[in-house]
């Protein structure tokens, strides 16, 4: 998957995650701290030495509760400036005002825990947030330029270790960019991180399911192929036996012919039911095998790529022939298309799968089947897109995590 935050950029791709940009954004977040914290320090120096001043004729509540509601555009600036290192959008908590007009404003705002989390925040900022924001940019920088200026022949081991601190230097920014973008969060929307934990426990829910529905499709086609299918073995055997006691030509022979058809027609599309609810091609020789058997078999041609490492762990390859053969089905149904394509290629801890079509298009993506698609892809913690033009061509691209033992 693609990082989502600026710890994710560096843990999953330590290298390539210097030529993103990731360490500017981190680098721009802090900068950006350093200006909000000074201005949030100089306008409470204003506000409050405001307020005391103007307690003593009792006016001075007016500016302290300013003071108090002015937290929340800092918040506000703070949301935004958290896409710079934390791609998850953050919900504003504040709920509509209760009244009409600025009273109702007001009296609202003070009501809520929001508000004085909020508060909480920006004397966090203001007293120290800002401070270590400076701190680590001048260790990133300052430290680094003072020991390369002052280089002499006596002082070049500290610029050796100026150098090695300003290679450091996207690391170090964005190391403190990321814990710092947490703590702003845990403050700023608390109910996020609960509903990400809700949608943790969803997607856990989910491939607990998909375990128990592999579970169950398993124990179906064992159950078809040693109960279903042997009694129709057996079937087959009487009318064998029946025969021998019928005269040819006659029209109990005719019956029995009949009977014969109808069972040997019931006995191929139990056997390719069987086939399809657990394919030994799968099992035994993993998901390229299995869909390029399924492709052989599908009644327009299909172009396979698939370029794995290895053999997928099971849950996953299992999830992707199906979602494959899902897909395959739809269009051979719906699509009208002449050929079809499937790649498949792993990049970087991903799979990523690509299904394509020179049908009609016109797929609408809210429709039953895709949803059903997005649902197995979702429940894998991946992601998947649709691209259906009218007119076609159609394509179903597929990314989800994956990592080999």
């Amino acid at each position: 998957m693609q990082p989502t935050t600026a710890w994710q950029a560096m843990a999953q791709r330590p290298l390539s995650f210097l030529t993103s940009s990731w360490p500017w954004r981190s680098l721009a977040y802090l900068g950006g701290g350093v200006l909000v914290g000074a201005a949030a320090v100089l306008f409470f120096a204003l506000g409050l030495a405001a307020g005391l001043v103007l307690l003593v004729v009792l006016i001075g509540v007016a500016p302290l509760v300013g003071l108090v509601l002015t937290s929340t555009v800092v918040a506000t600036v703070e949301r935004r400036r958290l896409r710079l290192v934390d791609l998850d959008r953050v919900s504003d908590p504040h709920r509509a005002p209760e009244a009409p007009g600025l009273r109702g404003w007001v009296a609202t705002r003070l009501k809520e825990q929001a508000t004085w989390r909020e508060l909480m925040f920006t004397l966090l900022s203001a007293i120290a947030l800002w401070w270590l924001d400076l701190m680590v940019l001048g260790f990133s920088f300052g430290l680094p330029a003072t020991t390369i200026a002052s280089t002499d022949g006596e002082t070049w081991p500290w610029t050796v270790f100026g150098v090695l601190v300003l290679l450091s230097t996207p690391y170090t920014v964005t190391s403190w960019a990321g814990a710092r973008a947490a703590m702003a969060r845990s403050f700023l929307a608390p109910r996020d991180r609960e509903l990400g934990e809700e949608l943790r426990e969803v997607r856990a829910s989910q491939s607990r399911l998909l375990d128990s529905f592999d579970a169950e499709r398993i124990r179906i086609e064992r159950d078809l192929h040693d109960g279903a299918q042997q009694h129709l073995v057996s079937l087959g055997m009487t009318l064998g036996l029946m025969r021998l006691d019928v005269e040819p030509g006659s029209p109990q022979d005719e019956l029995l012919t009949r009977a014969e058809r109808q069972l040997s027609t019931a006995h191929q599309e139990l056997r390719a039911l069987i086939r399809g609810l657990n394919p030994p091609v799968l099992a035994d020789h993993g998901l390229v095998a299995a869909v390029e058997d399924y492709a052989g078999r599908f009644p327009i041609p299909v172009t396979v790529d698939l370029n794995l490492p290895e053999r997928l762990p099971r849950k996953l390859e299992t999830t992707m022939y199906y979602l494959i053969n899902e897909a395959m089905t739809n269009i051979a149904k719906h699509s009208g298309a002449r050929t079809a394509a499937v790649r498949g290629r792993y990049h970087s801890d991903l799979l990523v799968l690509d299904i394509k079509d020179d049908g009609h298009g016109g797929l609408d993506p809210a429709g039953s089947g895709v949803t059903g698609l997005a649902d197995r892809v979702t429940a894998l913690d991946g992601r998947m897109r649709v691209s259906s033009p009218s007119g076609g061509p159609t394509l179903l691209h597929v990314e989800v995590p994956c990592r080999f033992a």
